[in-house]
């Protein structure tokens, strides 16, 4: 592991843990799912996608990322959390979330 690696946190393991995705939750024909980040602290961080569910094959998949500022001491809780944020997201923002057309974007 390099000095600048562990200077800033950074370890495979710790880059694997945070990429991993969790199986997504369906939600009001939508995606959640759930991708907690590993905070320096060595909390979990909120973040996730949700993916409009295409009922055309061949429409291109969409998908918005987000990722709020709230830390959690075990992934599940992230994990928790993060499906209850997408429901908010998806109840607040709906149909308007993917109105631009954009296959990626930030909610």
């Amino acid at each position: 592991m390099s000095f600048f690696s562990k200077l800033f946190g950074f370890s495979s393991q710790n880059t694997e843990e945070a990429k991993s995705k969790d199986e997504p939750v369906m939600y009001e024909g939508y995606a959640i799912v759930p991708s907690p980040d590993k905070a320096d602290s060595g909390q979990w961080r909120l973040s996730g996608y949700i993916k409009k569910l295409n009922e055309n094959p061949d429409d291109p998949e969409m998908e918005r990322f987000f990722l709020r500022a709230d830390t959690f001491p075990t992934r599940e809780e992230a994990v928790e959390f993060t499906v209850r944020k997408g429901r908010q997201i998806i109840d607040e923002q709906g149909k308007r979330l993917f109105a631009n057309g954009e296959p990626t974007g930030r909610a």
